[in-house]
């Protein structure tokens, strides 16, 4: 009897391994701190690999892991996971979503009250025999404004501690409804540049995306008052760390505490090192021993399910659902997620409800998997790509977005379609996609009949409806080295607004977009990329 082999490659708690062990039906093998090159020669003999964040598992490694079935991260990011090429190769991801939420809020917190009270600074100053009280006079947290950047589980956990503490509590994230930012009690901010000024401390927990890179940056650092204080325990890379030097140095900052760095080990020569009124931590936001044992024994019970019972639990790049529901379901939950993502970048900002629509046969089958995947790709701008089917529905209800589906008997002018709607107040904003033969398409978005296909570089337009407008919309991309691969128009009336789909061939630059939105035949551009 063949039995599966497990190989945990970064070290998970005790409790997780004898979880993985029971039973003796699978064979757990440790072995940490192993080079890529070591882990290939050895890694074709395993069934399944268990990493945290230190082993990088790269496409060299997923291609020479020809019996790898499963890759299960001990954590809630996959940053270091290759996720396309274990898709490609028909791997399953999995990670732990919930496991560290309360390690990383009382990390932060702890962080928070450090910086107040000069805590590490004082503990150093003893130890080298000194009895300094008056350069260690630090500030109360009580009465003073936080700001939150980012209300996800973790953001909602320390507002919970700070309100505690008698602090006001401002709050930043593009996808908390007004309404879920009361029921916080949360003063919800409409941009970060009007909450900066406002706050005496200020602590992020947001994904790092191409958004928010560099987020907090020179600028913004300068919008904060000089005896404010900054916690990152989220990710390196949202403070712009040389900014963030100089800001301490002036004074513009008075302190700041940091648990993630852009480069990890932070380098000896990192300028910040220098500082001291800086306090450091190496990565500990899920270090306590109820994270670990959390996170291992959830990743233990995930990989166990997978290998013996073949159910997909926590699935990154899948979503969690029996093989053969999957073969029929697999082109459609594409396009949901797609959909998902083109409604994200037209939708207004703290969207209220999302609504899934199902018609024609394709309303007849479990709506449920389809329903997040559209969730998923709608969410993915809010927290990033840890998110996926498992565990969209509990960051939508985090961020106070109703979600519902309906099924209907009357498919209208196509067989059968996709609906996806999303509000808030009284801007709603939807698209609808089918399936030409084999192929993916929208076919109507904003009430609008047009035909696009749902992939790459998309630039919607709303444009005034007049002889020879697509000619010069062509002209002004032409004159930017911009090609068209398709267009589409829909509009209402003759002479009235129409909608203008382009499939791009390239992302266009801002010179292009500042152009286009300049022209007073052009009401709006969005530009969309799937």
């Amino acid at each position: 009897m063949h039995i599966p082999k497990v190989l945990i490659a970064d070290p998970i708690s005790q409790r997780g391994i004898d979880a993985l062990a029971e039973g003796g039906v699978l064979k757990v093998v440790v072995k940490t701190g192993l080079s890529e090159s070591e882990l290939i020669q050895i890694i074709p003999q395993f069934s399944a690999l268990v990493v945290r964040s230190q082993t990088k598992v790269t496409a060299n490694l997923l291609k020479a892991a020809t019996q790898l079935r499963a890759v299960g991260r001990a954590g809630v990011g996959v940053d270091n996971v290759d996720v396309p090429a274990a898709t490609k190769r028909g791997i399953v991801v999995m990670n732990t979503p919930d496991g560290n939420t309360i390690s990383t809020a009382e990390h932060a917190f702890s962080l928070l009250v450090s910086i107040a009270r000069n805590i590490p600074q004082a503990h150093a100053s003893i130890q080298a025999g000194k009895w300094d009280r008056k350069n260690f006079e630090g500030v109360e947290l009580y009465n003073k404004t936080i700001g939150i950047l980012g209300m996800g589980r973790i953001g909602t956990e320390i507002a919970r501690r700070c309100i505690a503490f008698g602090m006001r509590v401002l709050a930043y994230d593009p996808y908390l409804s007004p309404t879920k930012a009361r029921s916080l009690q949360v003063e919800l901010f409409e941009n970060i540049d009007e909450l900066l000024p406002r706050v005496d401390f200020l602590t992020m927990h947001m994904p790092l995306t191409g958004e928010t890179k560099h987020m907090l940056d020179a600028k913004r650092l300068k919008l904060m008052k000089k005896n404010a204080r900054i916690v990152n325990c989220a990710r390196g890379g949202l403070i712009d760390e040389a900014a963030l030097f100089y800001a301490l140095q002036r004074g513009e900052i008075a302190a700041a505490a940091l648990d993630v760095y852009e480069m990890e080990p932070l380098p000896q020569d990192c300028l910040l090192r220098t500082l001291s009124n800086i306090v450091f931590t190496p990565h500990l936001g899920a270090s306590t021993m109820e994270a670990q044992e959390s996170v291992g024994i959830e990743i233990a019970q995930a990989i166990r399910a997978l290998l013996l019972e073949g159910e997909i639990r926590n699935a990154v790049n899948v979503p969690s659902i029996d093989a053969k529901t999957l073969s029929v379901l697999g082109p459609w939950l594409e396009l949901c997620e797609r959909l998902g993502r083109f409604l994200s970048q037209i939708a207004p900002k703290r969207c209220e409800e999302l609504w899934v629509g199902f018609s024609g046969g394709i309303s007849q089958q479990n709506l449920v998997p389809m329903t997040r995947s559209v969730l998923t790709g709608f969410l993915q701008h809010a927290g990033g790509t840890g998110v996926n089917q498992v565990n969209a529905p509990t960051l939508a209800n985090s961020l106070g977005l109703k979600v519902s589906e309906s099924r209907h008997s009357d498919s209208g002018e196509f067989s059968e379609w996709i609906e996806v709607r999303a509000t808030s107040g009284e801007e709603t904003v939807s698209a609808r996609g089918t399936f030409f033969g084999s192929k993916p398409r929208l076919v109507m978005v904003n009430h609008r009949f047009v035909e696009a296909a749902p992939e790459g570089v998309i630039l919607m337009l709303e444009n005034r409806d007049r002889p020879g407008i697509v000619g010069h919309v062509g002209s002004i991309l032409g004159e930017h080295n911009v090609n068209i691969a398709s267009m589409s128009l829909g509009r209402l009336e003759a002479g009235g607004h129409v909608l203008t789909l382009l499939n791009l061939d390239t992302t266009p630059g801002k010179d292009l977009m500042q152009r286009l939105l300049a022209d007073h035949d052009i009401f709006s551009v969005k530009l969309i990329l799937l």
